[in-house]
């Protein structure tokens, strides 16, 4: 019997999600890996963060929804914060990621960040035209 979960994301391109893992301290792993849970028991995934405790964490690719989905054994989660936490930090962060690549490449510059005390993150950026 698995344990594994699968969970629904929005996160469609992989880079920032792979920039939002490092960001959050994770150490993911590109290919074809095994994400491991209870008894040895292993699913294949894109992307896979190897835990020293408790289960790995992945990410597969839905071909159906375009979206990356997490997998992980929730029985066996031994992260500081509870998934749907994680999932919410990681979102932010992938939305960061792919707001601040999309302003380099319109030519924008970040001139002010601020991270909020609701935990929200406020960016100003600007572009000087000649």
């Amino acid at each position: 019997m698995s344990h594994f979960s699968t969970i629904k994301t929005k996160l469609r391109k992989k880079e920032p999600l792979l920039q939002a893992l490092l960001h959050l301290g994770y150490v993911p792993q590109e290919g074809d890996n095994q994400v491991r849970g209870y008894r040895g028991q292993t699913v294949n995934a894109e992307l896979a963060v190897k835990m020293s405790e408790g289960g790995d964490i992945g990410f597969k690719w839905n071909s159906n929804t375009k979206a990356y989905e997490l997998v992980t054994d929730l029985d066996l989660w031994k992260q500081s914060i509870p998934v749907d936490r994680f999932i919410s930090k990681l979102t932010q962060q992938y939305a960061l990621s792919t707001v601040l690549s999309a302003t380099e490449e319109e030519g924008f510059q970040v001139a002010e960040r601020k991270n909020n005390v609701d935990g929200s993150i406020e960016l100003v950026v600007t572009r000087w035209d000649s």
